[in-house]
């Protein structure tokens, strides 16, 4: 990507990240037109096998309730009730990383939506008919959609992704960088959630160093 970038670093089923959405769709509106946002997945728990125990879904809960309270987002609480679950968060990065290859807006876009319909609305996007309908939702071709998700180059594209984050030393979700700096590095925004006031006043000082330095 050319030019001044934010590189956002995230996952569909980070409950930090969903709190982030109304930040991130505050920064496409205010920043879109010079400071476009790439999308790189994080990877909280891909390929995870076992599933949840009871106690740590409702653990996990609780904890959405205060991220709930904090960022103004609705959460879905029947979700501790489902027995059995694999919080196995590679099939829904595997569909954010293949709306991206449309554009990085669609993979914003895909991202918001998956971010709905597992915290909001307590549907399994773990599930490839799950992530097909939320793809139709943002008019994707949902036939074609769920045929490329089981595509192998997707899959090792999607887990470059997860190198990429690691080298970045984005451990924690959400991650926000932006640059490049004249010496070819990326500032820290913000690492894990924080609200809009410092967010913004950091981009804006930011993006006044880097236009007096150029002039």
């Amino acid at each position: 990507m050319d030019g001044l970038h934010f590189i956002y670093f995230a996952d569909p089923m980070c409950s930090w990240c969903y709190g982030f959405s109304p930040v991130v769709e505050l920064l496409r509106a205010r920043y879109g037109d010079v400071l476009p946002i790439r999308l790189v997945m994080g990877g909280l728990r891909p390929e995870t096998t076992e599933p949840m125990p009871e106690a740590a879904r409702r653990s996990l809960v609780k904890h959405w309730e205060e991220i709930g309270a904090l960022a103004g987002v609705p959460f879905e609480p029947a979700w501790a009730e489902r027995e059995g679950f694999v919080y196995d968060t590679h099939p829904a990065a595997r569909a954010v990383v293949l709306a991206r290859r449309t554009s990085g807006e669609a993979a914003l876009d895909y991202l918001a939506a998956a971010h709905r319909a597992f915290y909001a609305e307590g549907r399994e996007v773990t599930r490839p008919e799950v992530l097909g309908d939320i793809a139709a939702g943002q008019g994707f071709d949902r036939g074609a959609f769920l045929t490329a998700l089981h595509d192998e180059g997707l899959d090792q594209e999607t887990w470059r992704d997860y190198v990429i984050a690691q080298r970045a030393g984005a451990t924690g979700f959400p991650t926000l960088v932006v640059g490049p700096n004249a010496d070819g590095s990326y500032a820290l925004v913000t690492r894990g959630y924080n609200q809009p006031e410092p967010i913004v006043a950091a981009i804006d000082g930011w993006l006044a160093r880097v236009r007096s330095a150029a002039e």
